[in-house]
């Protein structure tokens, strides 16, 4: 990641995983102009002792606050908002983030998307990645677009339940995923941010391989030295049986969305990104699970 103080990089939703992530690599690497932005900033009073400087960033503000926020920024990190479960929400939010962004006079922006949000994709947020990246498109902005895969720390409960039951328990089918660590995606965000860049371009983030669920039952057998059997059922049967678990249906839609992707093949892609942005190559699930093979089997 190269330094260039000139600069100043603005990341939003830096009070969640991600974003916090994004500014501790940013000031690892030495820069020194870094903005983080949250709809609440007292969450990273931490952040602030560091030097870094803290922002109120709400997408839901008004046209002119938002701007205010982007202020004197160069590059932005937009990453996607958590209004995962209110339909519309996001495209809105995005949509006002990038006009905003526009009027502000960033020049470049950096967009956490979903692979392959095509039309196709039976993933129902697809739809709020595609709109955004449409609209980064119209912006007149400059823009980077990672494509992050499915995060490898979603196998941890499910690899768990797994190990408990003997039974890894699906709708993916045959299909294949290619898990990328939170950590990679903020490596590969953080450089993306971080980079003299200024062209338009879309990088699929993934993790090393593509893993069926048949090798990651293996994968688990092998971990927690217990049989592990990937059980396939229809997208119906998955929906039920996660309703009856307590799960709110709009939730259970998204995740059963996430496996019908898989058994679809929306999700089979692997590239070298994360090597390229970063110089350092991506964790793989086999590797991920067995660092964390205390979650999975208990301590």
């Amino acid at each position: 990641m190269t330094n260039q103080s000139q600069r100043t990089l603005l990341v939003t939703g830096a009070s969640g995983q991600l974003g916090r992530r994004v500014v501790e690599l940013l000031l690892a690497a030495g820069e020194r102009s870094v903005i983080a932005g949250s709809r609440t900033p007292a969450k990273l009073a931490d952040l602030a002792g560091r030097g870094v400087q803290v922002r109120e960033v709400d997408f839901d503000a008004s046209p002119e606050g938002l701007a205010a926020s982007f202020e004197g920024v160069d590059r932005l990190l937009l990453i996607s908002t958590d209004a995962v479960l209110e339909p519309g929400r996001r495209i809105a939010q995005h949509a006002r983030a990038i006009a905003a962004a526009g009027r502000a006079g960033v020049r470049h922006v950096v967009y956490t998307s979903l692979t392959n949000p095509g039309p196709e994709s039976p993933i129902g947020l697809a739809v709020d990645h595609r709109e955004s990246e449409a609209a980064l498109a119209a912006s007149g902005m400059s823009s980077t677009i990672l494509r992050n895969n499915l995060y490898t720390e979603s196998l941890l409960q499910a690899g768990a339940q797994a190990l408990a039951s003997g039974q890894l328990v699906n709708a993916a089918g045959e299909g294949a995923v290619g898990y990328v660590t939170r950590e990679d995606c903020a490596r590969a965000a953080a450089a993306a941010l971080a980079s003299a860049e200024e062209s338009s371009r879309v990088l699929d983030v993934t993790g090393p391989e593509l893993v069926t669920q048949a090798q990651l039952a293996a994968i688990l057998s092998q971990l927690g030295e217990r049989p592990v059997q990937h059980v396939n059922v229809t997208p119906a049967q998955l929906r039920e049986g996660m309703i009856g678990q307590g799960l709110p249906p709009v939730l259970a839609d998204v995740l059963v969305g996430f496996d019908c992707a898989t058994a679809q093949g929306t999700l089979a892609v692997v590239s070298d990104a994360v090597e390229q942005l970063t110089g350092q190559r991506p964790t793989s699930a086999a590797e991920f699970l067995r660092a964390h093979r205390a979650a999975l089997v208990g301590a």
